[in-house]
């Protein structure tokens, strides 16, 4: 049986301006995100409270793979005073806005009870591969869900 995970991206920025969010729901429904990224140590899955970005290479092996749970949907990506101020020999790699539309502990990607993600263990071995060096796995407990 596929194991799941929680995993908990790096927060290495958030909403830049002009990204337009309905916050009258929670979590709130984005429609045009622009991420301020604020600090990057490699990381090829980022977040920012509900949303999750990959690097255009996570999204060919992705791809390569196949998966379920997920779409790509294009991001803009801009950099904080602090980001080029604390990191101004860093180069960032594209990013990919990554949507979650499916059930966590059933699909690739899934969104639990609580609001985190989860991930098959098969896309976590396939992510750890390609650098997460600042994310926190938990296991998931599918009959908890």
């Amino acid at each position: 049986m596929m194991q799941y995970f929680y995993i908990k991206p790096d927060v290495a920025g958030g909403f830049g301006k002009g990204t337009v969010l309905d916050t009258s729901v929670h979590p709130p429904i984005v429609s045009k995100l622009i991420y301020q990224m604020d600090g990057w140590f490699g990381d090829v899955l980022i977040t920012t409270f509900p949303c999750f970005l990959v690097t255009e290479e996570a999204k060919r092996a992705l791809l390569e793979v196949g998966f379920s749970g997920a779409t790509f949907a294009h991001v803009e990506v801009t950099t904080s005073e602090d980001f080029r101020e604390l990191q101004p020999e860093v180069e960032l790699p594209a990013f990919v806005w990554l949507k979650i539309n499916g059930q966590a502990g059933r699909d690739d990607f899934g969104i639990a009870r609580d609001l985190r993600l989860v991930v098959s263990e098969r896309v976590l071995d396939l992510l750890e591969q390609l650098g997460t060096p600042s994310a926190v796995i938990e296991p998931f407990d599918v009959k908890q869900g």
